[in-house]
């Protein structure tokens, strides 16, 4: 193994991690200086009703710690690639195998990153003002709408249309992989609500984007490694200050551009990559896609039984409904995703 091509990774990460944990002394200041932070706690469910556990739970915590969170994450990264990139045109021939912004890799989840960055970014500014953030409807929306016009990329530009799955042929999509890579998307963005637990979101996208940076490596994408590897780094540096008491919290500008860059990164290990990034990304991202399941569940229970099948949801808040510290949940979610993160890249490489 070329320890060059191990460097192209470690580095990029590690120099994320430090660029995140540099960032967030100027960040706090920011965020508790101009108090920002939800004005009025408490939330309401999808019937419009209190949700009456979920602020029994957590009202208090809901008021006095700051959104934008994630502008450590996603700034961390881009000052990452930044870095990189002035290196190689500064020194060329000395670092041109660390910048890792290229055409064919990686402008895309940094674009898919940056554009759902800036629309939650908008979304917290809104929910700091009293104004309730954007609608549901508006975010699903701005999500589906960057989800097109990635996948529109994949479809005329790199002339992708298919799947791969395991044991066969690639399953062949044609125009059906548009739909495909929105309903991936919304799917994804709808496990961001994951981000209601201190450290649990951090510690969940850092092990899923780190498994794809090992997917990726493995595949000789080594630019889309770097990448994840940096979103990993960032993602850590993050959680150092999310770690329970939360300094600030993930948030929109955190999660939307999270998933969205993850379906890219997914999409980009598939038939590009000659593996099956997106076949096991159920697998890697477990946390995300039981945090949504369990939503649809309860809806389904509501609508169909006229009853709740869980206390509470998503999931992690009902173990915390059960009893359950919320600390206890968080690390057993990062164990499970953990676990998870391991056996999705064995089956993505076998």
């Amino acid at each position: 193994m070329n320890t060059l091509n191990l460097l192209r990774i470690f580095l990029p990460t590690t120099v994320a991690f430090l660029f995140g944990i540099g960032f967030t002394p100027f960040l706090t200041h920011v965020l508790y200086k101009y108090k920002m932070w939800k004005p009025k706690a408490g939330k309401f469910a999808m019937d419009g009703t209190p949700a009456e556990v979920f602020n029994r739970l957590h009202k208090e915590k809901e008021v006095g710690t700051p959104r934008f969170g994630g502008v450590i994450v996603w700034g961390s990264v881009l000052a990452t690639a930044g870095l990189m990139q002035a290196l190689w045109v500064i020194f060329p021939g000395s670092f041109d195998h660390l910048a890792f912004i290229s055409r064919n890799q990686t402008w895309l989840p940094l674009s898919a990153l940056l554009i759902g960055a800036l629309a939650g970014f908008l979304d917290d500014l809104y929910e700091v003002r009293g104004a309730h953030g954007l609608r549901l409807r508006t975010r699903l929306f701005i999500v589906a709408l960057a989800a097109f016009a990635c996948g529109l990329w994949f479809y005329t530009k790199l002339g992708v249309s298919t799947v791969s799955v395991p044991g066969g042929m690639p399953l062949m999509l044609g125009p059906w992989f548009l739909a495909v890579f929105v309903a991936v998307a919304l799917f994804l963005y709808a496990g961001g609500v994951i981000d209601g637990l201190d450290g649990l979101a951090g510690g969940v996208f850092a092990t899923t984007f780190s498994a794809y940076a090992g997917i990726a490596f493995f595949q000789h994408q080594y630019d889309i490694s770097a990448f994840a590897g940096a979103v990993a780094g960032a993602l850590l540096a993050f959680l150092w200050f999310n770690i329970p008491p939360a300094r600030f919290y993930l948030s929109e500008t955190g999660t939307m551009g999270l998933t969205l860059a993850l379906t890219v990164v997914a999409f980009l290990t598939d038939a590009l990559g000659g593996g099956r990034g997106v076949v096991v990304l159920p697998v890697i991202a477990l946390p995300l896609v039981a945090t949504v399941l369990s939503n649809i569940v309860q809806v389904a229970g509501k609508k169909l039984l006229g009853r709740k099948l869980f206390r509470i949801a998503p999931l992690h808040h009902h173990f915390e409904a059960l009893g359950w510290p919320s600390y206890k949940v968080t690390m057993r979610y990062w164990i499970v995703g953990t676990v998870a993160a391991i056996i999705g890249m064995i089956l993505a490489l076998l």
